[in-house]
């Protein structure tokens, strides 16, 4: 019996481009490290948080869902510090886009497709390609692939390198054969992650050494230094909406797609195909170094790299979970066009 194609998400092959032992350790043997990566999880609650905007443009809605998405934002900081920002920023984009000439076609659409020898025209009998994008929308009567994007900054390096984004050109041709309706670029929504930080105050001990040392300083031996008490999360929601007040917070970059981009991509894919097959045939995922802190962070699977795969930091440090986690279905999503 023929076994069945497995599938392949973009971020497989991209993650296999850049590391290959790295696809072995959560692709093959599916592991993935017990803690989460903090930006990793703001960006999951915005994404949920836009598809809420643009299905029913209800703010109130959207404030709810992200006070359930930091059911323990008293006790947690992370929770706090995400609320806090989430709130701020969903807030001023619903102000903002207030009036959008977006017409939502379809929101976190999944898709599946076969992967074609560009040579031969056949399908692969070993892989298919699935994904998702965060929305199709119809502007001027022409389809563009929403993608939603947080960004400690948008600049003009930032925005050149939206042009290599394999990911959502690849994925457009795709939902192009998904769902019929040629796709004539990318609309990048881009929502801007604000540094501000909710002021901690002070201690007592830190208040004292610090009047002590004013004292120190002072002519007259007084001062009339108090001590500095937290921030209150009402002045630290004014600050944020006030950096929130500024247009450059939110940037939307479109972007026209070439036929001639998808061609290419698509002969890309394919080799990726093949180079994996060798790979998984051989035993062999060797380590590209190189990649090891390519975020100015360690991979996730450093540790084990380094230890060769030393079976108590698997016991201690990961855990077993299938791939593809981005192609699951959330309890309030649509996944059928909205014509």
């Amino acid at each position: 019996m023929t076994a069945a194609p497995m599938v392949s998400t973009y971020s497989m092959w991209s993650l296999f481009r850049n590391c290959r032992k790295a696809v072995d350790w959560r692709y093959l043997q599916q592991l993935v490290p017990l803690g989460r990566d903090r930006n990793l999880h703001f960006g999951s609650i915005i994404h949920e948080c836009l598809q809420a905007w643009h299905q029913r443009r209800d703010l109130a809605e959207v404030l709810a869902l992200i006070d359930r998405l930091c059911p323990n934002r008293l006790q947690d900081e992370n929770q706090r510090r995400d609320w806090h920002l989430a709130t701020a920023m969903m807030t001023a984009y619903a102000a903002r886009y207030a009036a959008d000439d977006l017409e939502v076609v379809a929101l976190e659409k999944n898709f599946e497709g076969p992967i074609v020898n560009p040579a031969t025209g056949a399908a692969s009998r070993s892989f298919v390609l699935a994904g998702k994008v965060d929305g199709v929308v119809r502007i001027g009567g022409e389809h563009f692939i929403l993608e939603h994007k947080t960004a400690a900054q948008v600049d003009g390096d930032y925005l050149e390198k939206l042009w290599t984004d394999f990911q959502i050109t690849i994925y457009a041709h795709y939902i192009e054969q998904t769902m019929g309706i040629p796709i004539t670029g990318i609309l990048y929504n881009v929502l801007v992650k604000a540094k501000l930080q909710q002021g901690k105050g002070e201690t007592e001990e830190e208040y004292q050494a610090r009047r002590a040392e004013l004292l120190a300083k002072s002519k007259t031996g007084k001062t009339t230094a108090k001590r500095k008490l937290p921030e209150s999360d009402e002045e630290y929601q004014a600050r944020l909406a006030e950096k929130y007040a500024d247009a450059a917070m939110f940037h939307r970059e479109m972007l026209y797609l070439s036929r001639d981009r998808f061609a290419i991509l698509r002969s890309e894919l394919w080799e990726l195909t093949q180079a994996f097959l060798d790979a998984r045939r051989r035993g062999v995922f060797y380590q590209n170094t190189a990649f090891c802190f390519n975020y100015q962070r360690p991979c996730p699977y450093f540790a084990l790299c380094r230890s060769n795969g030393n079976p108590n930091l698997i016991e201690n440090f990961y855990q077993r979970a299938a791939p593809n986690e981005e192609l699951r279905v959330l309890p309030n999503e649509t996944t059928e066009p909205a014509f």
